[in-house]
This record gives C-alpha cells, structure tokens and sequence, in this order.
C-alpha cells in the first residue's frame, strides 16, 4: 500500500459502545483508525484487507440478544468468514476486547486449534449470576506478540455479565496450555490462586484471555483500553510509576509496534 502508515479497523454495529476509547488507544500509539460499521464490509463499501489489524471492541453488540457476541460471530463467519480468514492467513492482527472476544470465540476464530468444524470453546454467564464491573489481577503468560515485554502481573477492568471461558473438552484446554496460548489469567495480588471476585465470572483455569496457535489473534475479558492511562487505575496515587501509561497500554503499543517491523 502506498500509505505506509499502520491502519486499523474498528469494528462496530447496534451496541458496540467501546470503539471510542479502542480507537483512541490505538490512535495515540500512532496509527491510523477507521470505525466501521459491518454493514460497510458486508457490502464492500470497505474492504477489511486494506488494514493491518482488526479490532473487535468491548460493548453489547445487537443487545446481546440469543447470547453475548453471537449475532456478530455468525455475521462473521458467514458473511465475512473468507476475507477473515485471508486478512489472518496474510500475517495481520486481531484483538477482541470483552464482547470481542466473545465475537471470536462463537465465530470460531479462536482458539483456532481445527480440533472441530464448530466451537472450540465459549464465553457463558458469569457463575455469580450477575453482571460483574470490578478490577482484576491478572498473571501474563503465553506467546502473543501483543504481549512483549509485559509484566509478568498487570491489572485490568471487567464489565461484563457472561464472562466464564469454558473451553469445549479437557483435549482443548490441554492444547491451550501446550501450545502457550493462554494468555492472561486471573490471579491474587500476590500472583496467587483467585477466588470470587478475584476470579469474577468463573473461568476455567482462571483464564482471561487466548490466542490463536499464532499468537497473532487476541481475545481477552478485560478491557485494556480502560488503562491506557495510569491514572485510570483507582489506585493510581498509591501505585509505584514511572510513565503517564498504564498497564492496557502495551498491548496497543505492540499491536502497532508489531505492523510497523514486519508489514509495513
């Protein structure tokens, strides 16, 4: 592409509401960032391989009617499912943020281990049968390039009601450890072992967030974009710091970071 600068879309549609602050986050790293309606893609208005990464951001996409991210998975996987799978087949990214990754999950993006023609895996009501908006402790592990040179425990914010990874079989999860592909996990302050409201929904292995076998697909419970900032954190005036960042930020960084030394 003649425009050498880093390009990303924001996906969106009735009920997104977190594609402000994802593409501001991504924008103050020093990309370029277009929303986008899906409609727009579906009917080649826009066309998804003329960006480097795609966003799914956080919010309540067509309600949450049926269940979290289904309408917009299947709107994917049917109408999108090629021109998704080519933008990854070509080394680009993808991140999906709480109903995000809830999109990628039910579309079967993720965790992208072809152990079946459907879900590997899904995203269902929180065990405390309520919608959960509360800080976490997270550890950070696996082999996304979202995560260079990330601490090894950050904290983030959830908001979301059906927020438990369940993975389809014992023969799944054991890939996602095998492969690295467990990505952030909820944990103590201490980098102990959660329980509610440590770990807010109940995930299996108390896992937050996966990537593909990749590592170049993201999908994660919490919502970065919501610490972008280090004053963001309720706690930031007690909290030992050196930058205006705080600990979401990275993972846009190194989004952007990620396209600028190997597709540009």
């Amino acid at each position: 592409m003649a425009n050498k600068n880093v390009k990303i879309i924001v996906l969106r549609t009735a009920g997104t509401n977190c594609n402000e602050e994802t593409a501001f986050a991504f924008a103050r790293c020093g990309a370029d960032v277009e929303q986008v309606h899906v409609n727009a893609l579906v009917s080649r208005t826009k066309k998804l391989s003329d960006y480097h990464i795609l966003a799914l951001p956080g919010g309540f996409s067509y309600g949450d009617d049926i269940a979290s991210g289904r309408i917009l998975a299947n709107e994917l996987r049917l109408k999108l499912g090629d021109d998704l799978q080519g933008f990854i087949a070509d080394g680009k990214l993808v991140i999906g943020i709480c109903n995000g990754f809830q999109v990628l999950v039910k579309a079967g993006v993720l965790p992208g281990l072809n152990t079946t023609s459907g879900q590997e895996a899904t995203l269902f009501n929180n065990d405390s049968a309520k919608f959960e908006a509360r800080w976490t402790h997270l550890t950070v592990g696996g082999k996304s390039v979202w995560t260079k040179g990330m601490p090894g425990r950050i904290d983030l914010p959830v908001a979301h009601g059906e927020g438990k990874f369940i993975p389809a079989n014992d023969n799944v999860l054991q890939l996602l450890k095998q492969n690295s592909q467990i990505v952030f996990c909820y944990c103590t302050a201490d980098g102990g072992k959660p329980v509610y409201p440590g770990n807010p929904n109940g995930s299996v292995e108390n896992i937050a967030g996966i990537c593909d076998t990749t590592g170049r697909v993201l999908g994660l419970m919490p919502h970065p974009e919501r610490h972008f900032f280090a004053i963001q954190h309720p706690s930031w005036t007690r909290r030992p710091h050196t930058s205006e960042f705080g600990d979401g930020a990275k993972i846009f960084e190194n989004g952007v970071n990620y396209v600028r030394s190997r597709l540009l």
